[in-house]
């Protein structure tokens, strides 16, 4: 099978954290893949971005994968997927304990953190920490969610390391909520913090804030919290 028509296909850099997951991922593996953005314009059947991406993938989201014939949607089909046809690149960690836990950590995140997730959407560029503090005034579950993100990091974290030594899909699905407590100034452990440094200055990291501040989106549907672009303090203040 040929591995040399590997496209990605994700949406907004400033918004989208499913779409990172995959490509900060193979960027920081150095797997190659030709990039292809399809930009939200609204999330109704109707909307560009839905009928461009149901063309794609039934599931009509992103990210997808398409590799030759087969197109695969979901951040963590697509990660299993590259683990299968990238055996060498070290998309899990090597040994089988550290694997099996990252897999699980990585489950996590896929299928939890609501409250993290749904109250502190990705928005990269702007500082909405008096938003933040807010959100942890009136729902305690966020508060919650991370302490157990703390809790579930703990037995990993050593200082300036990634969560397993060598930077791996676990750390990728991670960056997401790394940049939403930056965003959102939320409250972390000083061993946390470290890791969140190691991840925002991952190469492959700062091409993506890079790629999304040149966006210079604004779009009112992914935005609960500003009415304008300007709005909130920017990343550079």
């Amino acid at each position: 099978m040929s591995l040399d028509q590997l496209e990605l296909f994700i949406g907004n850099k400033t918004y989208s954290s499913w779409s990172m997951r995959p490509w900060v991922l193979m960027r920081g593996l150095e797997i190659n893949f030709k990039e292809t953005m399809v930009a939200f314009d609204g999330f109704d059947e109707t909307s560009i971005f839905k009928r461009k991406m149901a063309s794609i993938h039934p599931m009509a989201t992103v990210p997808v994968l398409k590799h030759n014939d087969l197109t695969i949607g979901d951040s963590l089909s697509i990660i299993e997927y590259l683990a299968d046809i990238f055996p060498e690149k070290g998309v899990w960690p090597s040994d089988l304990s550290d694997r099996a836990h990252a897999r699980e950590l990585t489950a996590a995140m896929h299928a939890g953190y609501g409250a993290i997730r749904g109250l502190c959407p990705m928005n990269i560029g702007v500082t909405l920490g008096d938003i933040g503090k807010r959100l942890l005034d009136e729902n305690p579950d966020l508060g919650l969610e991370l302490q157990k993100l703390e809790k579930a990091f703990a037995p990993y974290l050593c200082e300036g390391s990634f969560l397993f030594g060598d930077f791996s899909a676990v750390d990728a699905f991670y960056a997401p909520v790394m940049m939403r407590i930056k965003t959102y100034q939320l409250p972390i452990s000083d061993l946390m913090t470290s890791y969140q440094q190691k991840i925002l200055t991952h190469p492959a990291v700062t091409e993506w804030v890079r790629d999304a501040l040149a966006e210079q989106s604004f779009l009112d549907f992914e935005e609960p919290y500003r009415k304008s672009a300007d709005e909130g303090r920017a990343w550079s203040d």
